[in-house]
């Protein structure tokens, strides 16, 4: 990697650790191009169920094409673009087989997000008899040909320098960058471009006269603890090539808040169908919120409008519940107050808010024990036969109108619900790929 040459003031050894970053190029719509090889080397968009641009392949970004622009304006733009929904489930497929290969060269693997991941890789080069750019480049070589998609990888020193070598030289790029280096990429990398940064804290050190990740990276301990507070000084550690942010390979269970939202065309007016969603939102919410053991103490629900415009309420439970059952009759009414019989909705959404462990919930407090004690009961079992025969399975009456309506535009057109293998059925697939190497 060409850099130029820079006055040096961080003083850093060459190879203390190596962290490696992986980030998929336009996953969604690499996937579509690899599951249909007839798109490659064609403007490929995915959203056709959201009417929005969810990914867009290089070939659709080289004409001018990005995430969220309206599908009216892409044909506009570029009539000849392939336009398809998302298929999310082979999208997950192709993601779990992805970080499968990591994991061939390393344990330390952590799943950031379904098309990007860091790996750990100090102290593999003698084991592995290779050098950290070979074990590098044995990985991303190992993706690219066994999935058919191409993958940006970059390593150093700590995961916030991997990630800005990742995203130097894309698309299917390898960056390496010692700690002698370290210097020379942040002279290249402008404040907005840092990891955690967000527009207030990139807009108010733009203040002191800050431009790129150097301009940080060079101040002093005393300037960053007296201007920043603790994530900004996290930051500032790992630009110096420090490792503050481990690799996290049990997974996200830390959270400050969960949400489920359904986008769904035709946009519809019909009170009944967009109350089975925002249930059916609700259940899936709280199935996550019992995986970590987590309950809400506040539940937002919103709706937005075919034009964009939403529209929310909060709800404060007096007891906390992951239980959809207790949570769900508190909905309607709210629900009742948002929606508009005047208005076309394209999405329904909830979040849930003011999460604690679920074992510190007082049942005092919420009025009939025996009631709670029973519906708790009731989602367990609910629990135990959706997790052997598939997700809801067993569901509320509330969501029901969802089935009659059909899966929608995305499963209809998805790959994964045109057929099923021996042994899949409607709710359950196998979790491999539709191809062998």
């Amino acid at each position: 990697m060409p850099f130029q040459k820079q006055k040096r003031n961080l003083i850093i050894r060459s190879w203390p650790q190596a962290i490696l970053h992986l980030d998929a190029d336009a996953f969604f719509a690499s996937c579509e191009q690899s599951l249909h090889p007839e798109y490659r080397g064609k403007p490929v968009i995915t959203g056709a169920e959201r009417g929005i641009v969810s990914a867009a392949s290089y070939e659709a970004k080289a004409l001018g094409i990005q995430r969220g622009v309206p599908l009216w304006e892409v044909k506009k733009i570029c009539p000849q673009a392939i336009i398809l929904a998302s298929d999310y489930e082979s999208y997950s497929l192709i993601s779990k087989r992805m970080f499968d290969i990591m994991r061939r060269f390393t344990p330390t693997v952590e799943e950031y997000s379904i098309d990007e991941g860091f790996a750990d890789l100090t102290g593999l080069r003698r084991p592995l008899h290779s050098s950290y750019e070979g074990i590098a480049r044995q990985m991303k070589d190992a993706i690219e040909r066994e999935l058919d998609i191409t993958v940006s990888v970059g390593v150093s020193l700590s995961k916030s320098l991997a990630k800005l070598a990742a995203n130097l030289n894309k698309p299917s790029g390898l960056t390496m960058v010692p700690g002698r280096q370290i210097e020379d990429l942040l002279h290249q990398m402008p404040l907005p471009e840092v990891w955690g940064f967000g527009k207030a804290t990139v807009s108010y050190l733009q203040k002191f006269g800050l431009k790129t990740a150097y301009d940080f990276a060079a101040h002093s301990e005393q300037w960053i603890n007296e201007h920043l507070d603790k994530p900004g000084r996290e930051i500032w550690r790992e630009l110096r090539g420090e490792v503050v942010y481990q690799i996290n390979t049990e997974g996200h269970t830390d959270y400050q808040s969960i949400s489920k939202v359904k986008t769904f065309t035709p946009p519809s007016a019909d009170k009944q169908y967009l109350w089975a969603q925002l249930a059916r939102n609700l259940e899936s919410a709280c199935i996550k919120a019992r995986r970590y053991h987590l309950a809400p103490t506040k539940v937002l629900i919103y709706l937005r409008e075919h034009n964009f415009i939403s529209h929310g309420r909060e709800i404060s439970l007096s007891r906390a519940s992951n239980s959809p059952l207790l949570i769900l009759p508190l909905l309607a009414d709210v629900f009742s107050k948002l929606y508009k019989s005047d208005k076309l909705y394209r999405c329904t959404g909830v979040v849930l808010v003011g999460l604690q462990p679920d074992e510190k919930t007082q049942e005092s407090l919420f009025g009939d024990c025996l009631k709670i004690d029973k519906l708790t009961r009731a989602t367990g079992a609910i629990d135990t036969i959706n997790g052997k025969f598939g997700k809801h399975t067993i569901h509320q009456c509330s969501s029901l109108m969802i089935n009659k309506a059909g899966r929608g535009d995305r499963e209809k057109k998805s790959t994964r619900w045109q057929q099923t293998l021996r042994g899949e059925d409607y709710r359950r697939h196998l979790n491999i790929p539709r191809w062998t190497v």
